[in-house]
């Protein structure tokens, strides 16, 4: 089955936006990360900086929400909670993207919103904690918390995130065509392996 549209689930610090950027990169199609949380805050009206904090995070109300809703929106947006409200707009937005072509999309559940599409790859990118802590160092910098500390919460989040939206269990090897793991396989070569499945879906036609 040909493939168009592949999309990377990632634990924090994997390297999974590097890798999803370089494969787009490589087979001259577009890359939706920055630009997709960008586009949700647009349509949203939500700040870029709330979208990027929430938009994969554990839902529900919190102070600092209200903070960086629309003007004139008190939380609860024709009757959605703003975790909700922002919910929908991903959906829709991610089901655009996928309508206009071919493109690599990282994260924000984007495997589930095209699951009913059979022109995606699904990938999951994976990595020991001290390759992901020593990423994470590297391109953060220090902080209070330690490296293993904000793995463990980043991914956290993002797994509740997942499984109250999807019902299902994020990283699940059933879940995707591929999960790689880069601290073992290394950058290049799970850019290679991703390359190269998907120009092999393009000869299955």
């Amino acid at each position: 089955m040909e493939k168009k549209i592949i999309t990377i689930s990632r634990e924090f610090g994997s390297g999974g936006r590097t890798i999803g950027r370089r494969v787009a990169e490589e087979l001259g199609i577009p890359f939706y990360d920055k630009e997709l949380v960008d586009q949700i805050a647009l349509e949203s009206g939500f700040a870029p900086r709330f979208v990027e904090e929430n938009g994969e995070h554990s839902p529900g109300l919190s102070r600092l929400s209200y903070a960086f809703a629309p003007q004139g929106v008190p939380g609860v947006m024709n009757g959605l909670s703003t975790a909700d409200f922002l919910w929908n707009i991903q959906c829709g937005v991610i089901l655009q993207l996928a309508e206009k072509g071919p493109c690599v999309i990282v994260g924000r559940n984007a495997d589930y919103i095209l699951k009913d599409r059979t022109d995606v790859m699904d990938i999951f990118i994976h990595a020991e904690t001290e390759f992901k802590a020593h990423r994470i160092v590297s391109l953060y910098g220090e902080s209070e918390k330690s490296p293993e500390t904000r793995l463990a919460e980043k991914d956290k989040r993002r797994r509740v995130n997942y499984q109250h939206y999807t019902g299902r269990t994020w990283g699940a090897a059933q879940n995707y065509e591929m999960c790689l793991n880069s601290s073992q396989l290394g950058i290049d070569e799970c850019v290679r392996i991703i390359v190269d499945a998907y120009k092999i879906s393009q000869e299955m036609k």
